[in-house]
């Protein structure tokens, strides 16, 4: 008989293979149209992002202050291309972190499920929003990441349990349901899940099993409404997958010992940068839109 984690590892990989199928068969189809060949900076991106996206910073606000740095692709698709591009990488690390950390299989698969529901709640709507309130609701939501890094760069000590049982799990599955919705609006859920185990009274390492596999099952059911109405961009989402795989294993087998500290405050200061700038897009287009007389 199976271990709840081998059995849990055995349906992501079924989920993988099916979402990859069915974005290959979609990229044949896109390619018709145009060329779909990542450009060398998408390549980049993908492979800086994850890289780093493997250490606990996460991707996605790194991500999205890349592309927004040389206007790389519309707001409007930055959601749908960082849910797309980011899941095959994410996959892999769920993987990696699942086998080689110690957290408890009922706590992993509870909170895994609520994060997935709370994604599949999200991507259907965000995936049809106007390009305003995209780039409204990206801003808002890298502020609040941002000051989460902040956070974390205080940290707590690497104590605590490695699982959660009574009303302590039902707000993790309570927490990680809503960090799955936001996930559909382009927040990442790496470092938000490990400030929740940690203020849950687990070890923060289990965060990392934990948030790579929630990532891991909602970003292909996520994805899918993403590809089906076009709202992403083919591009940069294959760079950012043929890139992102490589760095992750990069990451997870070259990278032994690495002082992230300074790099994190980088990141804070970037992504601060990235969210006024959404903000100050999305104001410029209130603008510009005409009142309904």
């Amino acid at each position: 008989m199976l271990d709840p984690k081998t059995g849990l590892l055995l349906c992501l990989a079924v989920v993988a293979v099916g979402f990859s199928a069915y974005w290959l068969r979609r990229l044949r189809q896109a390619k018709r149209s145009g060329s779909i060949a990542p450009t060398p900076y998408q390549l980049l991106v993908g492979f800086v992002t994850d890289f780093f996206d493997t250490l606990g910073i996460g991707s996605f606000a790194v991500t999205t202050s890349f592309y927004r740095a040389r206007h790389t692709i519309p707001d409007e698709h930055i959601p749908g291309t960082l849910n797309v591009g980011h899941t095959l990488p994410t996959v892999v690390q769920a993987f990696l972190f699942t086998t080689a950390i110690d957290v408890d299989a009922t706590t992993l698969i509870v909170m895994i499920a609520a994060a997935v529901a709370g994604a599949l709640l999200g991507a259907p709507v965000v995936a049809g929003m106007p390009r305003r309130q995209i780039q409204l609701g990206l801003g808002c939501a890298l502020l609040i990441l941002c000051a989460v890094l902040v956070y974390r760069q205080f940290g707590v000590a690497e104590v605590g349990a490695n699982g959660l049982s009574g009303g302590m799990l039902v707000a993790g599955a309570v927490g990680n349901f809503v960090l799955g919705a936001l996930m559909t609006i382009g927040v990442g859920l790496y470092a938000p899940c490990l400030v929740l185990v940690s203020l849950l009274g687990m070890n923060p390492s289990t965060g990392f099993p934990i948030m790579m596999g929630s990532c891991a099952f909602l970003m292909p059911l996520a994805s899918v409404p993403f590809i089906r109405r076009g709202s992403y961009d083919a591009r940069a989402a294959l760079g950012l997958t043929l890139a992102g795989v490589p760095a992750v294993f990069a990451a997870a087998y070259l990278v032994t010992s690495l002082d992230l500290y300074w790099v994190k405050w980088l990141v804070a200061v970037v992504i601060v940068y990235t969210a006024v700038s959404l903000l100050r897009s999305a104001r410029q287009e209130g603008r510009s839109t005409p009142s309904p007389s």
